[in-house]
C-alpha cells in the first residue's frame, strides 16, 4: 500500500517545492532538458540546476511571474516537434517578465505538475505575506472542525480517545474507507513516534484524518477556483458551477443552499464557505454524477410513429438460464418488466389438462403455465413504464388450446388489449403516446380473405431450428429452415391488430407490398447479412416497418448479440437474453436509460426522415451531421473492490481503466490508462483521451475498470452511458457490478468536455475546436443526378453552402485564436477564457488596463492608457473574434433561407423523380443512382441548414458568456451593464425536435 504523504494544503505544496523535483524544460526546435527545479527557502525565487547559465541567471523571481498555465498552451509547446508525445496533464508553463516570456515544463506525473501549479499560484497571490498565510492556515476551519469531532468523542476531556473510536469516527465521515486501512495508518504513525499503547491524541487524529480523507485531485481543483484560499466562498462556487460545470441561473442563494447541504462544519455554514470536505462531498453526490438528470424522466417526443423508436426487448423472457436445458420461470417476466422491457416473448405449446404452457419447444427447458404468465404480465406490464407493451406470441398450440389462450388473455388483460383494426388510410403506426397503457399482440393473423373460424398460417419454429442444428454438423442458412404450416383460430387472430407477423422476402417486395402494421422477424445471422450487404435498404425499410431481430438458435448458452449491430440499421426490436449479464446487456441497459427508462428511445432524425441518406456501415463522417470531439480525462478512482472470485493476489488490486466508444463503425474505439500498481483505494490515473464521434445520437460511452493480473485481467466494475446523456465538467461515475448492481462507494472521477469539429451540435454543450485555413477548407459536395432540371436546383445551392461554411469556420478559427492567446485549449469555453485573462487586465495597483463596454450587443474592449504589446495582441484578437461572431448573427438567417429555399425547390421533384429520370433516358442502375444522389443532396442541405442554425445559437451563447464573465470579474465599463443579456443556459438543455417537415423551420 502506498505510504507517500498526500497533498492536503498549500503548505504541503510549498514544502514539496522547497525539496524540489526533476522537471523537463521544453524549448523550441524539439529540445528538452532534464533539470532539477526547487523553490528557495525564502520563497522569493524559482531555481533550476544544473545549468550553463550563471546561478543568478538560472532563476526566476516569484514577483516577476504573471501567471501559471496548465497544459500545452504556449507557442513553444504548440510548435514543438514532439508536443504530441507530451502529456497534457503533466505540462505547465510559467509566464514571467514584462515581455510575458514562458518557462515551459513537463512533470513526471500530473500530481507533481499540480503541486507546482498550486504552489506557484499561491506565491503569486500572497507574495511576501505567504509565510503569514501558511501559518494562519494551520489553524483553519477544517482543522477546527476535525478537532471538534475529536472533542465530541473525548467526553471526559482526557486528551485522547481509543483507537476503536477514532477509526469508527473517520469511517463514519468517509464510509468508503476500509477499517483495516485506517487502523494501519494510526499504527504506522505510532510506530514512527516510537509510541506504545493504542490511545489516539487530538493531533494524531487530525493528522490521520488529513492524510486519509483528503483527495489531492479535488484539493487542486478547489484552489483553482478559490483564489488560493483553503475554501470556496459563494462567489467562487458560482464561478465553478457556471464556468466549469456549465450550470446557469446560479446566484448566491443557490450557492448557499449547496454549502448548507454539503458543508460539514458549522463555521463554514455560518460564513458561507465550502471546505475541501464539503466540496468533496458535493462532487461525490448524485448532483455531480456523469448522467444528466434531465434524462431520468421521459424527455423525448413520444408522438412519433411506433416504428421511429428503438424498443427495449427480451428474447425467451421465460428463461432464467440457458435456452436448451435451463429452467423456465415467471421471475424472468418480472425482472424484464421491472427493467423497462417493452417487448416480451411467449413461446406457447399445448399443455396437460387443456392448459397451454410456455417453454422452448424441442428442448429440455422446463415449462410454466400460460395463465400464470398472463397474470404476472397483467400485474407488472406498466410497473416501470406507461408506454405500450408488445407480447411476441409464438403460437404452437392446437385450435382447442388456442381458444383457452384467448379466454385467459381477454379475462385477465381485459381493456388493456389493443385490438383496434389498422386504419387503411394511414401510412404509419400509432405513436407510443396514443398507445399508453395498452398491450399489443404480435402474432400470426388470418388473411382478410379467410371467412371461416380457422385457417392455415406458417410457423417459424425457433426451437425446432435449434434442435435441428444441435444434431447437424453442416449448418444451413437460417432462412432455409423448412417452414411448417399450422391451424390458427379466428378468435386469436382477432386479438392481433397492428403487429401482424409476416415472413420477410426481400426489400423491394416489402417496399411495394408490405403493410405498415405488418412485422417481420429476422434471425441474427440473416439480419447481419442484410446489415452488411444492404445497409441503406435496411435503414429505409425500418423507417416505416417494425423489425424484430432475435439471437441465433446456436446461442444455446443464451449469450447475447451486439444490439448496436442492428440499432445502426434502425431495427427497433432487438431481442436480448436479459438473464445473461455482460457487455451486450450493459449496452442495452445503458441505452434505454436515456428516456426515463420508459423502454422507448427515439431514433436519430437521419434514420426517421423519409428523404435522408444514411448507410449503417459508414466508416466516415455522416452526411449532414457534424462530428463531435469527446474529451475525457480519467482523473482518479475510489474504493475499487477486489474482483469476485479473485484470490491469487490477496487484497491487492492493480487497476486500469478502459474507455470504450460503441456506435456506428466509424465511431467504435477504445483507449486505456496505465496500470496503477497496488492501489485499489485511491488510484490516480490523470490521463486524457480524445474520440471523434460521427453520429452522436447513436453513440455510447463505456467505462470499464479491470485488475491487471498476469494470469488474466479481471473485471472490477463498469458504467455505460449514451453520449447524449453525458454531463460535462468534473463528474463522478458510479461503478456497477457484472450483474448491474451499484458497487457501494466505488467510482471514477473524470472530466468531460465535448467540442465541435465544424460548428454544429448543441451550442450550449459543445464549443469549437479544429482550425482550418480558407484555402484548405472542405465544403460539402452535392452529387450530380444527370437530370438537368433537378441538377440546376442543386447547383443554385452551392453558393449558400459555401457562405454557410465560411461563416461557421471563420467564427471557429477566430474563437480558437482567442482561446490560444488566453492560454487555454480548445476544450475551454469563452467564460473560462475571460476568467483566465482578467488578472492580466489589472495593473499593479489593481486598476483595470482594459475594460469591456457592455452597452451594445457586441461587447468591445477598451484600453485604459498605455498597455503592454501582449495585451494589445489579446485585444486585437478579441476584436477579430467579435467581428466573426457579428458576421454569423447578421448573415446566418439570410443564408439559411437560401439553403432552405433550394431544399424546398428540390423536394418538388421528389414524388415524380422516377418518371422524370426515365424521360431523361436514365435506366435501372443509373436511375437508382440518381435517386440515391437526390437523397444524399437533400440530406446535405438539411444538415448544412441545421449546422448554420446551431452556429448562430452558439454565437449568441458565446456573447452571453463574455458579458456575464465581464460582470463577474468586474471588468465591465461602469454604467454599461446590458440588462437584456441573460446568463448562459444550462449546459445540457435539450434542443427541441424540429417540425416533422422536409425543410426545418
Amino acid at each position: 500500500m502506498p505510504t507517500e504523504k498526500k497533498i492536503s494544503s498549500a503548505s504541503d505544496c510549498i514544502n514539496s517545492m522547497v525539496e524540489g523535483s526533476e522537471l523537463k524544460k521544453v524549448r523550441s526546435n524539439s529540445r528538452i532538458y532534464h533539470r532539477y527545479f526547487l523553490l528557495d527557502a525564502d520563497m522569493q525565487s524559482l531555481r533550476w540546476e544544473p545549468s550553463k547559465k550563471d546561478s543568478e541567471k538560472a532563476k526566476i523571481d516569484i514577483k516577476s511571474i504573471k501567471e501559471v498555465r496548465t497544459g500545452k498552451n504556449t507557442d513553444i509547446f504548440r510548435s514543438n516537434g514532439i508536443s504530441d508525445q507530451i502529456s497534457e496533464d503533466c505540462a505547465f508553463s510559467v509566464i514571467y517578465g514584462e515581455n510575458y516570456e514562458s518557462l515551459d515544463l513537463v512533470a513526471n506525473s500530473a500530481d507533481v505538475a499540480n503541486i507546482w501549479v498550486t504552489g506557484l499560484r499561491y506565491l503569486i497571490s500572497y507574495g511576501k505575506h505567504t509565510l503569514d498565510m501558511l501559518e494562519s492556515s494551520q489553524d483553519n476551519m477544517r482543522t477546527s472542525w476535525v478537532s471538534q469531532m475529536f472533542s465530541e468523542i473525548d467526553v471526559d476531556n482526557l486528551g485522547h480517545i481509543t483507537l476503536c473510536n477514532a477509526v469508527q469516527c473517520i469511517r463514519d465521515l468517509n464510509p468508503g474507507l476500509k477499517t483495516s486501512k485506517i487502523e494501519l495508518k494510526f499504527k504506522e504513525l505510532h510506530k514512527s513516534k516510537d509510541k506504545a499503547g493504542t490511545e489516539v491524541t487530538k493531533e494524531e487524529f487530525v493528522e490521520v484524518f488529513h492524510e486519509l480523507c483528503t483527495r489531492p485531485e479535488i484539493y487542486f481543483l478547489l484552489v483553482q477556483f478559490s483564489s488560493n484560499k483553503e475554501f470556496l466562498d459563494t462567489k467562487d462556487l458560482m464561478m465553478f458551477l457556471e464556468a466549469e460545470q456549465g450550470v446557469a441561473h446560479i446566484n448566491e442563494e443557490i450557492s448557499l443552499e449547496i454549502i448548507n447541504k454539503y458543508e460539514p462544519s458549522k463555521e463554514g455554514q455560518e460564513k458561507g464557505w465550502l471546505s475541501i470536505d464539503g466540496f468533496t462531498k458535493y462532487l461525490m453526490s448524485p448532483d455531480c454524477y456523469i448522467f444528466d438528470p434531465e434524462h431520468k424522466k421521459v424527455c423525448q417526443d413520444m408522438k412519433q410513429p411506433l416504428s421511429h423508436y428503438f424498443i427495449n426487448s427480451s428474447h425467451n423472457t421465460y428463461l432464467i438460464e440457458d435456452q436448451f436445458r435451463g429452467p423456465s420461470d415467471i421471475t424472468g417476466y418480472i425482472r424484464a418488466l421491472k427493467m423497462g422491457c417493452r417487448s416480451v416473448e411467449l413461446d406457447v405449446w399445448d399443455g396437460p389438462d387443456n392448459e397451454p404452457v410456455i417453454y422452448t419447444g424441442h428442448t429440455m427447458t422446463s415449462q410454466i403455465v400460460f395463465r400464470s404468465v398472463i397474470d404476472i404480465i397483467n400485474k407488472y406490464a406498466f410497473f416501470a413504464s406507461e408506454y405500450p407493451l408488445i407480447l411476441c406470441l409464438e403460437n404452437h398450440c392446437s385450435i382447442k388450446q388456442q381458444k383457452v389462450m384467448v379466454q385467459h388473455m381477454k379475462k385477465i388483460l381485459g381493456d388493456k388489449l389493443y385490438t383496434t383494426s389498422p386504419n387503411m388510410e394511414e401510412s404509419y403506426l400509432p405513436s407510443p403516446d396514443v398507445l399508453k397503457g395498452r398491450i399489443l399482440i404480435k402474432a400470426k393473423k388470418l388473411s382478410s380473405s379467410c371467412s371461416g373460424v380457422e385457417g392455415d398460417v406458417t410457423d417459424e419454429d425457433e426451437g425446432a431450428e435449434m434442435s435441428q442444428r444441435m444434431g447437424k454438423e453442416n449448418v444451413e442458412q437460417p432462412n432455409n429452415v423448412p417452414v411448417k404450416r399450422f391451424q390458427l383460430c379466428k378468435e386469436l387472430s382477432e386479438l392481433v391488430s397492428i403487429c401482424k407477423s409476416v415472413q420477410f422476402k426481400e426489400f423491394q417486395v416489402s417496399f411495394q407490398a408490405q403493410k405498415y402494421w405488418e412485422v417481420c422477424s429476422f434471425n441474427e445471422v440473416l439480419a447481419s447479412k442484410y446489415a452488411n450487404e444492404n445497409p441503406g435498404d435496411f435503414v429505409n425499410y425500418n423507417k416505416r416497418f417494425l423489425a424484430r431481430v432475435f439471437p441465433s438458435p446456436m446461442r444455446i448458452d443464451s449469450s447475447n448479440m451486439n444490439p448496436q449491430d442492428f440499432w445502426k440499421c434502425g431495427c427497433q426490436i432487438v431481442a436480448m437474453n436479459f438473464q445473461t449479464p455482460g457487455l451486450m446487456m450493459d449496452l442495452n441497459i445503458g441505452w434505454f436509460r436515456q428516456n426515463g427508462n420508459c423502454g422507448y428511445v427515439l431514433r436519430p432524425a437521419i434514420m426517421r426522415e423519409e428523404v435522408s441518406f444514411f448507410s449503417a456501415n459508414t466508416k466516415d463522417s455522416v452526411p449532414g451531421v457534424s462530428p463531435q470531439l469527446l474529451h475525457i480525462k480519467i482523473i482518479s478512482g475510489q474504493n475499487f473492490p477486489k474482483p469476485k472470485g479473485s484470490g491469487a493476489k490477496g487484497d491487492v488490486v492493480d487497476p486500469y481503466v478502459y474507455v470504450e466508444i460503441h456506435g456506428i463503425p466509424a465511431d467504435c474505439a477504445e483507449q486505456r490508462t496505465k496500470t496503477v500498481h497496488q492501489n485499489g483505494d485511491a488510484p490516480i490515473f490523470d490521463e486524457s483521451f480524445e474520440f471523434q464521434i460521427n453520429l452522436p445520437e447513436l453513440a455510447m460511452v463505456r467505462f470499464v475498470v479491470l485488475d491487471d493480473d498476469y494470469i488474466g485481467d479481471e473485471f472490477i466494475g463498469q458504467y455505460t452511458i449514451p453520449f447524449e446523456c453525458l454531463q460535462t465538467g468534473y463528474r463522478h461515475v458510479p461503478l456497477q457490478s457484472l450483474t448491474g448492481e451499484v458497487l457501494a462507494h466505488a467510482s471514477l472521477f473524470v472530466h468531460v468536455a465535448i467540442t465541435n469539429r465544424r460548428g454544429g451540435g448543441k451550442p450550449h454543450k459543445r464549443g469549437l475546436s479544429v482550425r482550418k485555413g480558407k484555402k484548405s477548407r472542405e465544403y460539402a459536395s452535392l452529387r450530380t443526378l444527370w437530370i438537368k432540371t433537378v441538377d440546376e436546383v442543386f447547383k443554385n445551392a452551392q453558393p449558400p453552402i459555401r457562405d454557410a461554411t465560411d461563416l461557421r469556420e471563420n467564427m471557429q478559427n477566430a474563437v480558437v485564436s482567442f482561446k490560444e492567446l488566453c492560454g487555454l485549449s480548445s476544450v475551454a469555453n469563452l467564460m473560462q477564457c475571460m476568467l483566465a485573462v482578467s488578472p492580466r487586465f489589472l495593473g499593479s495597483d489593481n486598476t483595470p488596463l482594459v475594460v469591456l463596454n457592455l452597452s451594445e450587443q457586441y461587447p468591445t474592449m477598451e484600453l485604459q492608457g498605455i498597455v503592454p504589446e501582449v495585451l494589445k495582441k489579446i485585444v486585437t484578437t478579441y476584436d477579430m473574434m467579435i467581428q466573426s461572431l457579428k458576421a454569423v448573427i447578421e448573415n446566418a438567417d439570410a443564408v439559411y433561407e437560401k439553403i432552405v429555399h433550394c431544399q424546398r425547390a428540390a423536394m418538388e421533384f421528389h414524388e415524380h423523380l422516377h418518371s422524370i429520370g426515365t424521360k431523361e433516358g436514365l435506366k435501372e442502375r443509373k436511375l437508382q443512382k440518381a435517386v440515391e444522389s437526390f437523397t444524399w443532396n437533400i440530406t446535405i442541405l438539411k444538415g448544412q441548414a441545421d449546422l448554420l442554425k446551431y452556429a448562430k445559437n452558439e454565437t449568441l451563447e458565446n456573447l452571453k458568456q463574455i458579458h456575464y464573465a465581464a460582470l463577474s470579474c468586474g471588468l465591465n465599463k461602469p454604467g454599461t451593464e446590458n440588462a437584456d443579456v441573460q446568463k448562459p443556459r444550462r449546459s445540457l438543455e435539450v434542443i427541441p425536435e424540429k417540425a416533422n417537415d422536409e425543410t426545418g423551420d
